[in-house]
């Protein structure tokens, strides 16, 4: 039936939630349930929404937007200086999978799948993941500050910023010619120049007069989009090009916290309306189309282990880290559907490449939604066939026992910023105490700085009974894990405790709690001391609470300053 698209985009509003709901009672993953919602009410299902141009309406206004608050939450100067990790593993994930795509694709005739151009807009279908996914589970799992989560995050964006490249240069395709190549690159140059300018010179004195109504921030804002992704469609650029543009331009301008703290709230709206955007256009199942969605999903499955697992270990990252990253960059991005489309509108393909691709985003979307959220578990599942295969993690690279013979005998299980600050009154007050002092943890980048200052570094998961034992927990006389369970992978303070206990009945064992309940507990389990945060929290709270009383807060913060003033810590 036909609506208004101001009705139809009501309809998909309404589905979402609906659907939303029930994936929050059966605990689903949330973007799931906007695809289900769009495809339900679209054309190849119950037929609620079938107007062709609400549903292209729906889904380009909603990728716009979309693109528009990635673009805002873009750091370039981190980007810049994403160190070697994420610039290598990017590049080979990139070429890699484009690589082999055409390898496979090579030995097969050109017009099975519609000509020429197919070969090169599959390949960059497949190396792009999904940014959007990534950034909405890892934030959901808590997981975007750990390396993994950077890791994943930095190669995603370098990949937008290939694709990106490679939608400039689109119009150029059917005459590849230096001087139409040229042009494009001097548009897209002039594109960014302009929007780079306008950011720096003429945004911020017209920002800040409105600063201080919310409304005309967030308008601004939005009418700063539309105008970059009209500029960027004058000039022959894809107006998706345009709207990142307008929001990275916006995130290099000095009140862009501002701007980026008025406008996400808009931010699950905008996700929303793509994502029941995408499943609008989900075709109806048919063998051949979905026979090759699968091909294309395991070949994603393998180019990811074969071009990001392997150069992030080869970069000495580790079994798991490695593994963590390539299972975050599974899913496809929405790029991929995109630039297909985009392909079909300039002639290069023909209609029946859209539907694989579509399937192939789907399905990977699932998977790689169910298998982010339980990527620690997979590991666990997959370490033992790594290690027979002959993929051993890291070992231990701390210093040996010393020339006296002593060993350690306190260890930090995890380390994060409790235990960072720990070490750093240790190394202060107890020199003498650095050769009793063991940590063992998973974190390259904290397992490197610890060599560093000379600590004994032991690499490992501390969720693993073989890890524990093989470190010497066994003979430890204190064992210590600052870290809440909200941050633990895999375990939790209480199994850690019951696991520590039972490869040390004597050691003392001092636990982390966020739960006034979880205290009894981890007692009963045989913690002997049992760290409640929240209440040495509160104490400074309250003391500073007193001191603003007295007029003396500036007293305490300057306490604060003097104590944190030439801290060496690892985790800074």
């Amino acid at each position: 039936m036909h609506h208004s698209p101001l009705t139809d985009i009501a309809i998909c509003v309404v589905a979402a939630w609906l659907f939303g709901v029930v994936a929050q009672v059966l605990r689903q993953p949330v973007l799931l349930a906007y695809l289900v919602a769009g495809y339900v009410i679209g054309p190849n299902t119950f037929k609620v929404v079938t107007s062709e141009e609400s549903i292209d309406s729906i889904a380009s206004l909603g990728l716009i937007l979309l693109l528009f608050v990635i673009g805002l939450e873009i750091d370039l100067k981190r980007i810049i200086g994403s160190g070697r990790a994420i610039m290598v593993t990017a590049l080979a994930q990139i070429i890699g999978t484009a690589a082999l795509a055409f390898g496979l694709l090579s030995g097969l005739r050109p017009e099975i799948f519609g000509g020429q151009f197919t070969y090169l807009y599959l390949a960059m279908a497949a190396f792009v993941s999904s940014t959007v996914i990534a950034v909405k589970l890892l934030a959901d799992k808590r997981q975007l500050d750990t390396l993994a989560g950077r890791l994943t995050i930095g190669i995603s964006v370098i990949q937008d910023v290939a694709v990106i490249s490679f939608l400039g240069l689109q119009p150029a395709l059917a005459h590849p010619s230096a001087g139409v190549i040229g042009l494009t690159f001097a548009k897209i140059a002039a594109l960014i120049g302009a929007a780079l300018g306008a950011s720096r010179y003429l945004l911020p004195p017209l920002f800040r007069r409105v600063a201080t109504l919310p409304e005309l921030v967030v308008v601004g804002a939005m009418a700063w989009c539309f105008v970059v992704a009209g500029a960027a469609s004058k000039l022959g650029l894809s107006p998706e090009m345009g709207a990142l543009v307008a929001g990275v331009s916006l995130s290099t301008f000095p009140y862009h916290l501002d701007v980026i703290a008025k406008i996400t709230g808009l931010r699950d709206f905008f996700i929303t309306l793509f994502f029941v955007g995408l499943g609008l256009r989900v075709p109806a199942p048919e063998a051949g189309p979905l026979v090759a969605g699968v091909a294309l999903v395991l070949f994603v499955l393998a180019s990811r282990g074969l071009t990001v697992f392997f150069p992030l270990r080869f970069l000495g990252l580790g079994n798991r880290m490695s593994f963590l990253t390539a299972i975050y960059l599974l899913p496809l991005s929405e790029f991929s559907l995109v630039l297909v489309r985009m392909g079909e509108q300039a002639g290069h393909l023909p209609p029946t490449v859209f539907p694989p691709v579509v399937y192939a985003f789907f399905i990977l979307a699932v998977v790689g939604s169910y298998a982010i959220s339980g990527a620690d578990g997979l590991f666990r599942w997959a370490e033992p066939a790594l290690k027979r295969v002959g993929l051993r993690d890291r070992a231990s690279q701390g210093p040996d026992i010393e020339a006296d013979g002593r060993k350690p005998d306190v260890f930090l299980l995890g380390f994060s910023w409790t235990a960072s600050s720990l070490l750093e009154e240790i190394l202060l007050r107890k020199p003498d105490w650095r050769h009793r002092v063991a940590v063992i943890d998973f974190n390259p980048e904290v397992h490197q700085r610890l060599v560093g200052r000379g600590i004994r570094a032991i690499w490992g998961d501390i969720s693993q009974r073989e890890t524990l034992n093989h470190a010497g927990v066994g003979e430890a006389s204190i064992v210590v894990c600052s870290l809440p369970n909200l941050v633990l992978q895999g375990t939790n303070n209480l199994r850690l405790v019951n696991l520590v206990r039972s490869l040390n009945p004597q050691a003392k064992i001092i636990a982390h709690s966020e739960l006034l309940g979880d205290v009894a507990k981890l007692k009963e389990a045989g913690a002997s001391y049992v760290v409640v945060s929240r209440l040495h929290e509160a104490d400074d709270l309250l003391a500073a609470i007193e001191a603003t009383d007295h007029h003396l807060l500036a007293d305490k913060l300057a306490g604060v300053e003097q104590r944190i003033s030439g801290r060496a810590e690892v985790i800074p």
